[in-house]
């Protein structure tokens, strides 16, 4: 046997000794023949936070399922469903059901001891020592002994554990314990959580996301295209940061912008407020699906502000079109295809009637240029973005967990497409001089993507990296957008919806074939043959329409369903999440979530249904997942470096 001895040697400095050497294997092998952990995977969430905290707090359902297991004989309907929201909200549950129970300090002993039931039903594919690191620091221990008591050969700890329950509640400490064991729960039932997409714009807070996001215990996330548009608002991308506030005015998310992120919009009132003072405005008109309480006043102002940052967003993207033509989005360019005599525009040699021709600051000769004015404001809000030290935080972690696809368990993840031609092969696009397809467009797309962010400033790197930002957020060829071009201008001016066309990549068609989605997983590097799969975000799941979520014979699943409110009316439900554990794979559809209230409250749920849509052909094993494997490569280093000790190889 040939040793590496320098690595062996540099091993034994953590396993100093035959006998812990040993004892690491003995544990390694032991955990190999544990199930697989269960992994959630959530996509375009796009700042609905309420929904996401809850299906996130009840794990798609997976928790209301362990309870109904263990309690469905012994506990009515409405008791489980009090125990579940118990564990998704404890803090606000505990307040209601102290304020009417009589005798609470009985129903806190029962409440725990069908607590401790939940967590050790939830706790049973980890090791104890996996545990270990997760337990809460207050009562930590506590939950630790009362997870593992044994009651089975005598009754030699039953007191102890029967006066440990009498003693939280006997101290007043049943609340705090309540709540930890609680939150353990939520963490025990998802093993890993895959955001496979689109965190930001439209709903209400992303912040609020990101804020649970860092804490969270095990999380990737697969960029989408509204998360890159952040990422180069971030990193001081005019054209991002135009796109960011559009949105945000556009969809009322006043609050994330402001009160979140402490973006201060004020120039851009002032600025849109003089510009814009007899103009109505009225094809700016604010959408407002989360049902934000705004006057028809606040309308009028905001659709100043939306106009106003629209205006400069088209200027901006102009000047990187025409700067970059090898991002071949010359179809994008219309300022300069207006007749502003006439009030008109000419699209591929049709002539359009516009519906607003107020363009107070647009130069016919120079139609891409911004005013002094307009430059001014675009420098304080590049200033505001880049010194929010929140947003700031959480575009670094959406970098550091982040990336464009992700290849996890036999299952590629990535938000948007792999770019095609309309033949069925991949299709190559320039990035930064260089050809790419396939596999290597998205990683040289992350490439570009992250020195955009991190580049030196004033650098042509960063410079285009930023630029880069932008084109992923709608390009052609833009693996995490995947459309022929982004019809805003057209929405806003023109009132003849063929304008208004977005032609999917021909991706969206190739992938109803397995042989193409066989194609896509050998090219990351998966074999088609084993349990593996695509998981994709992005184009949302219109179920009123017929369309569904399972592609390709079950090779390709899409769980875009529609958790934003905006998409909802076109989908029928809210949203998807996907679920794989040891038996498979499981597809979740949302119904509608009503309100935080109403599920503290009335112990209403998101309703989920679990439904089997792929068995794995025997029960998966951690020694089955990417986890396992690398455990067996420690294994066999162990394995080494004791044969090493026997021998005399290494002292």
């Amino acid at each position: 046997m040939e040793y590496n001895i320098d690595y062996l040697r540099l091993l034994k400095e953590q396993y100093p000794t035959i006998q812990s050497a040993c004892a690491e294997i003995i544990a390694l092998e032991s955990q190999q023949k544990l199930p697989k952990l269960t992994e959630h995977f959530m996509s375009d969430i796009h700042g609905e936070y309420e929904s996401f905290l809850h299906i996130l707090s009840n794990a798609s359902g997976v928790i209301k399922d362990k309870i109904d297991m263990i309690f469905a004989k012994t506990l009515s309907e409405r008791e489980r469903d009090t125990l579940s929201t118990l564990i998704y909200y404890p803090k606000q549950k505990l307040d209601i059901i102290k304020a009417k129970t009589e005798n609470i300090d009985d129903w806190y002993k029962i409440t725990l001891y069908r607590l401790i039931e939940v967590c050790r039903a939830t706790a049973s594919k980890y090791t104890r020592k996996h545990i270990s690191t997760m337990l809460p620091k207050t009562f930590g221990g506590i939950i630790d002994e009362l997870l593992y008591a044994d009651t089975s050969f005598g009754a030699d700890k039953e007191g102890y554990h029967s006066q440990s329950i009498r003693s939280i509640v006997e101290l007043g400490q049943s609340d705090a314990f309540i709540v930890e064991i609680a939150h353990l729960i939520q963490n025990l039932a998802i093993g890993k959580l895959h955001i496979i997409g689109d965190i930001f714009d439209r709903g209400p807070r992303a912040d609020i996301i990101l804020d649970r996001l860092t804490n969270y215990h095990a999380v990737d996330i697969q960029w989408g295209n509204h998360d890159v548009e952040w990422m180069g608002a971030a990193a001081g991308s005019l054209a991002c940061i135009a796109n960011v506030i559009a949105i945000s005015t556009k969809y009322c998310n006043f609050d994330c912008i402001e009160d979140g992120y402490g973006i201060n919009l004020r120039p851009l009132t002032v600025f849109a407020l003089e510009t814009y003072t007899d103009d109505p405005c009225t094809c700016f008109i604010p959408k407002n699906p989360n049902a934000v309480n705004i006057s028809q006043h606040d309308k009028s102002f905001w659709a100043k502000l939306h106009k106003a940052i629209s205006i400069i967003r088209f200027k901006l993207e102009g000047q990187i079109i025409l700067k970059h033509p090898e991002f071949h989005m010359e179809n994008h360019l219309m300022l300069d295809k207006i007749d502003y005599e006439k009030g008109t525009i000419t699209i591929e040699g049709k002539t359009y009637k516009l519906l607003d021709t107020n363009f107070p600051t647009i130069d016919p000769n120079d139609p891409y240029a911004l005013t002094e004015a307009e430059a001014e404001l675009m420098e304080s809000l590049c200033s505001s973005f880049k010194h929010s030290e929140k947003l700031q935080k959480h575009i670094r972690f959406i970098y550091s967990k982040g990336s464009m696809y992700l290849v996890i368990n036999n299952n590629l993840l990535y938000h948007g497409c792999i770019p095609m031609t309309p033949d069925g092969e991949f299709a190559e696009y320039e990035i930064d001089g260089e050809k790419v397809k396939g596999k290597k467009l998205l990683d040289r797309a992350e490439q570009v993507a992250r020195v955009g962010y991190f580049g030196t400033e004033g650098q042509s790197e960063k410079i285009y990296g930023e630029d880069f930002l932008w084109y992923l957020w709608c390009g052609i060829g833009s693996p995490v957008y995947g459309k022929n071009k982004m019809t805003s201008f057209e929405r806003y001016f023109i009132a003849e919806e063929e304008t208004w066309e977005e032609i999917k990549d021909p991706y969206y068609h190739h992938v109803e074939k397995v042989s193409v989605c066989c194609k896509i997983l050998r090219e990351f590097g998966i074999s088609p043959d084993s349990f593996s799969h695509i998981i994709n975000g992005h184009v949302p799941v219109k179920i009123k329409k017929g369309e569904s979520p399972i592609k390709a014979g079950g090779k390709l699943l899409v769980i875009d369903g529609g958790l934003s409110k905006a998409y909802q009316s076109q989908t029928g439900i809210a949203g998807y999440t996907l679920l794989f554990n040891s038996h498979g794979l499981l597809l979740s559809p949302h119904d509608s979530f009503e309100s935080v209230k109403n599920a503290i409250t009335k112990d209403e749920d998101i309703y989920s249904s679990l439904d089997m849509i792929e068995m794995a052909p025997t029960r998966l094993l951690v020694e089955d997942t990417d986890t396992g494997k690398r455990q067996q490569l420690k294994i066999n280093a162990l394995r080494a470096l004791v044969e090493a000790f026997r021998k005399g190889i290494v002292k």
